[in-house]
């Protein structure tokens, strides 16, 4: 299973969902279905967006999980 941790990215650097939907451009709802674990589909443009805004590699932002 990918999980999603944008939960935990954002907490490490101090930085809000809305902070992060502002430097983003995108949408709040986006952001917060990211950071909630809701998305079916993960969209390259929106996560390369994420991670600029955040400084970091994808791989601290999706994690795979052995069920």
């Amino acid at each position: 299973m990918i999980r999603i941790c944008l939960d935990t990215a954002l907490e490490r650097r101090g930085v809000s969902r809305y902070e992060l939907a502002k430097r983003t451009g995108i949408q709040y709802q986006i952001i917060d279905n990211y950071y909630k674990n809701r998305v079916k589909r993960y969209d390259g443009f929106v996560l390369e967006r994420i991670c600029t805004a955040l400084d970091c590699g994808v791989s601290e932002i999706i994690e795979f999980v052995k069920e």
